[in-house]
């Protein structure tokens, strides 16, 4: 009986693991694909992708006090702004196509006057993080995809955001096989207990390395200047995961949905990358597109 156990465990991990694995290639070919193709392929992969973590946040932190025309109405607005955002980027809007964006917040705080909730600054409070977490940093992708054009006229690939997906994908590369061979110091463990600081500065190094491969290859910026933009991805990047972690153990959960099968949802995936925009968007105006 032992031994048909410890088969059936290892089975099971197998199968997880070939699951989790099938997921994150076709994960990754998709993302990249949206990203590459064409900007209007660009606009609808992360259209697809602010709205399913708006869904998905919204189901975790109002567990069914809120009505579902109340989260559409959530999700089809903070796709207004990311698409908004483009538009405004590409140069095909002036700013007055944020108008109506500026109306739903406005109607967040008026609708609660209305709906006499038990508790209408909360309520609020969740709506504007949820806009604010997902449509907010997804939307600033928009500027950086824009500048990535604007460094080469002929480029053809918006190479930082390329960049930003590449680092985060090798730094939790890189942080797993260091941390789960090396790692004995605990990082932040009342949030996250299996992460090590060793992981950490594995991580940290292998995307060191990456960066300047795309210094010689990519030679758009300078070394210096990818070495810190990868700094800023993986800092910001764990930080972002931590975050995540932080919003997950609050509600008493392992995933924020199961969206992905052997990954969790759409916030599990995109946790690092999350805080790790706005970041990213403050290094290269500061540090790349002044000089340049």
């Amino acid at each position: 009986m032992a031994i048909f156990a410890r088969k059936y465990k290892s089975y099971i991990t197998l199968k997880n693991l070939i699951t989790r694995a099938l997921t994150g290639a076709i994960f990754v070919i998709v993302l990249l694909f949206g990203i590459c193709y064409h900007p209007y392929s660009f606009l609808i992969t992360f259209c697809l992708v602010t709205g399913l973590a708006i869904w998905e946040f919204s189901s975790l932190f109002h567990s069914g006090h809120q009505s579902i025309p109340q989260r559409i109405l959530q999700v089809i607005m903070g796709i207004y702004l990311f698409t908004a955002t483009f538009l405004y980027t590409q140069n095909m809007y002036d700013k007055e196509i944020f108008l109506p964006y500026l109306l739903f917040i406005l109607w967040i705080f008026i609708s609660e006057l209305y709906l006499k909730e038990p508790d209408p600054v909360g309520n609020c409070g969740k709506i504007i993080l949820a806009q604010l977490y997902c449509a907010g940093s997804f939307s600033l992708l928009n500027f950086f995809y824009a500048e990535s054009f604007q460094i080469s006229p002929q480029q053809s690939i918006p190479i930082y955001i390329i960049s930003l997906f590449i680092f985060i994908w090798c730094n939790d590369t890189g942080a797993y096989l260091v941390g789960s061979n090396f790692g004995k110091h605990r990082l932040f463990e009342r949030i996250s207990p299996l992460k090590s600081w060793e992981g950490f500065w594995g991580g940290l190094i292998f995307v060191l390395i990456i960066s300047q491969i795309f210094a010689l290859y990519i030679p758009i910026i300078t070394p210096l200047q990818w070495a810190g933009l990868a700094l800023t991805i993986v800092l910001f990047g764990t930080w972002g995961d931590l975050a995540e972690s932080l919003l997950k153990r609050s509600l008493g959960l392992k995933d924020s949905g199961h969206i992905l099968p052997g990954h969790g949802g759409i916030l599990d995936r995109f946790d690092s990358v999350i805080l790790a925009i706005p970041a990213c968007y403050i290094y290269i105006e500061l540090f790349i597109s002044i000089r340049n």
